[in-house]
């Protein structure tokens, strides 16, 4: 049986107790929030060796790193350091993007490396095998092929896979009748779009759905309802495309719910401030309260080399508004795959924007660390200050960097400090 399964004949089970535990929640919480399909647990029933991750409704907000390689860029062990990087900053899951040579390899020592939950995108597999491994183009790629892979991927422990079911020949064609000025910006939307063109056929996530639930009910493996037609730029946000793959995608999770598959929900990538809080109440709303997991999302699309920082604000903004599960953005988004240290970057503005989001929420618990700090700042304790930071390594490096380690000041006011000369007083 799923953990929807047991949630829903009222049993608690052994993974709803631990991540109840690491939320600071009754049990019971956890089980009713499975059996309404507003929170998912994230692990495989072959992935035993991780702790398993609740994402949802009022939960604390979770943070993903992406990592893989490419064709163009393939160092498995550079990209094995990023997961161990990006745990280590926070990441509560990792997705493996890679596109590079010898995927199953890939992935198999990627989840050995990583401590906590890992994510895939099946289809960039299923594409890049055709002429490698089957000597056909990708749009020649069958039902079968593709869901072969999947099922791959399930076996192999992957605890939840973005299938982007939502894009099908109806909402192509409304992108198509109403335009867009940067079309699909989404890999696995793409690899769709360009099929369904050449095949003149329905999207075989959609049409196959059922053997998709099958596959996913087997493994316990929790379903990320892609956004493959999310907008790549802010002009596109909100669009006919993007509303009618949410509508489609909100018709699966309750189809997904019927047979004790869990499912989350991917959201926009480009949105403009005004419009964040309204896209994740359209989400809550059309997807029945199922988890939202966003990139970023990006409030404007002429920062490259500081995208972290947009899709901080956007994430920080996504997560008040109700979402519950931030991709990060690193600085090299848009123009390179990012490098270990754009890895770390990328974690630590997203874990910003998602504590942010958590304490406006009322979260219970989530200001205690913001207290302590204030605490630790009025008596000028800078190794407590430094202890209780989010990315302490860095905060003790710009510390030592300018000040000796005895002085109870920095070099910001030094002697003028507000804090030291008012301390007598208040």
């Amino acid at each position: 049986m799923t953990q929807s399964e047991f949630a829903r004949q009222g049993t608690i089970t052994p993974a709803m107790e631990r991540c109840a535990a690491s939320e600071g929640l009754p049990a019971e919480i956890i089980r009713q929030g499975l059996a309404a399909g507003t929170m998912v647990i994230t692990q495989n029933l072959k992935h035993t060796f991780i702790s398993p991750l609740a994402i949802g409704k009022g939960l604390k907000t979770k943070v993903n790193a992406n990592v893989g390689t490419s064709k163009d860029h393939t160092n498995v062990e550079e990209e094995l350091e990023k997961v161990r990087v990006a745990i280590k900053a926070g990441a509560d899951t990792i997705m493996d993007l890679s596109t590079g040579p010898a995927i199953d390899e890939t992935r198999k020592r990627v989840m050995k490396v990583s401590t906590v939950p890992v994510g895939t995108v099946p289809i960039y597999q299923a594409a890049i095998e055709m002429p490698e491994k089957r000597k056909r183009s990708m749009v020649e790629m069958t039902a079968d092929d593709l869901f072969e892979v999947i099922e791959r991927h399930g076996e192999d422990g992957v605890d939840f896979i973005t299938v982007h079911c939502g894009v099908t020949r109806d909402s192509v064609g409304k992108i198509k009748r109403e335009g867009r000025l940067l079309g699909v910006v989404s890999r696995g939307g793409a690899i769709l779009v360009e099929w369904m063109e050449y095949n003149k056929k329905e999207n075989p996530l959609y049409e196959h759905y059922d053997r998709l639930l099958e596959i996913a009910k087997a493994y316990d493996l929790t379903l990320s309802l892609g956004d493959g037609l999310r907008p790549g730029c802010l002009a596109d946000a909100t669009d006919r495309g993007q509303i009618q793959e949410l509508i489609l995608l909100g018709e699966l999770t309750e189809r997904a719910w019927t047979k004790g598959v869990q499912v989350m929900i991917e959201g926009p990538g480009h949105v403009p401030l005004d419009q964040i809080e309204a896209n994740v109440l359209l989400q809550k709303r059309l997807c029945h309260g199922a988890p939202f997991y966003v990139l970023g999302p990006l409030v404007t699309d002429i920062a490259p080399g500081y995208d972290h920082i947009t899709g901080a604000i956007g994430g920080a903004i996504a997560a008040r508004a109700g979402a519950d599960f931030l991709c990060y953005v690193t600085p090299s988004e848009h123009l390179r795959l990012p490098t270990v240290d754009d890895v770390r970057e990328g974690v630590i503005a997203s874990r910003i924007a998602g504590h942010a989001a958590d304490i406006a929420r009322g979260l219970k618990g989530a200001m205690d660390l913001d207290c302590r700090m204030a605490k630790a700042r009025k008596a000028l304790d800078w190794k407590a200050q430094i202890d209780l930071s989010i990315d302490p390594e860095r905060a003790r490096k710009l510390r030592e960097s300018r000040m000796p380690k005895e002085s109870d000041v920095c070099t910001m006011c030094g002697e003028l400090c507000a804090i030291k000369k008012v301390a007598k007083f208040l």
